[in-house]
């Protein structure tokens, strides 16, 4: 009886604040996905946050952020109404250039420009800017190749992809051995679930969360995805968590 009770305590406090804890031999690696693309990340007393967004609220409960990455300049990924609202004076930020040059008015310990194909470490993480962009190419483009990042993460022995906004590129489906992975799927900004799913089936997470899923019609269909990617490859997990608490 005792036992059962702390399961169901334990299930009970993973459904509440959406955590999903990933063991590895050198400690758990715990995600929270908070709304829309932003999400964070707790591993060996270190906190990450991606892509702050949708006010301080939603980071309640969390540590201040050691880490903070940055995908892109637009205001669901660069939010300064979010940043300047949680404590971000410890933190170390790590930002495509287009970034960096906006960061004017938010408190930070170091920011680091980090371009894309370039690595950096932190505090035993190893971090690598991959290219996010739009298809066909265009000058025009809502993502042109090089302003933003989609990263890497490498901690313990688990490989993080965090696609950023992007589509179906040749540098996502080239991806290999990666652990777990944040697919964003909203048209007309980013990919179709058709395309995310072509793409995953390519590269092969181990694990996947669909994110970054509302678009101009609403939410993407994120169960059809799921369905889309384990008809053809069930040993990939497709994860569907509440991104959207609000809506």
């Amino acid at each position: 009886m005792k036992n059962l009770l702390i399961i169901l305590i334990a299930l009970f406090s993973t459904s509440l604040y959406g955590q999903d804890i990933i063991s590895t031999k050198q400690g758990d690696i715990k995600i929270h996905p908070i709304v829309h693309g932003t999400l964070a990340i707790e591993y060996n007393e270190l906190t990450i946050y991606v892509d702050p967004y949708g006010g301080a609220e939603g980071f309640e409960g969390l540590n201040d952020a050691d880490l903070i990455l940055i995908t892109d300049i637009h205001g669901d990924h660069l939010n300064k109404e979010t940043l300047q609202a949680l404590n971000t004076s410890k933190a170390h930020f790590i930002v495509p250039e287009a970034v960096a040059q906006q960061m004017e008015g938010i408190d930070h310990a170091e920011i680091e420009i980090l371009n894309n194909d370039k690595s950096t470490s932190f505090k035993g993480i190893d971090i690598t800017a991959l290219a996010m962009y739009n298809l066909p190419q265009s000058e025009d483009s809502r993502h042109p190749k090089g302003r933003g990042n989609g990263y890497l993460l490498n901690m313990a022995d688990q490989v993080i992809y965090i696609s950023g906004d992007t589509e179906d590129i040749p540098e996502m489906r080239a991806l290999q051995n990666i652990d777990i992975a944040f697919v964003c799927m909203n048209i007309p900004y980013t990919m179709t679930i058709d395309q995310a799913a072509s793409a995953v089936l390519e590269f092969k997470p181990s694990i996947i969360y669909p994110f970054h899923f509302r678009g101009q019609g609403g939410l993407a269909d994120v169960e059809k995805f799921k369905t889309m990617v384990n008809e053809e490859n069930e040993n990939i997990e497709v994860r569907l968590r509440n991104w959207y608490p609000k809506n």
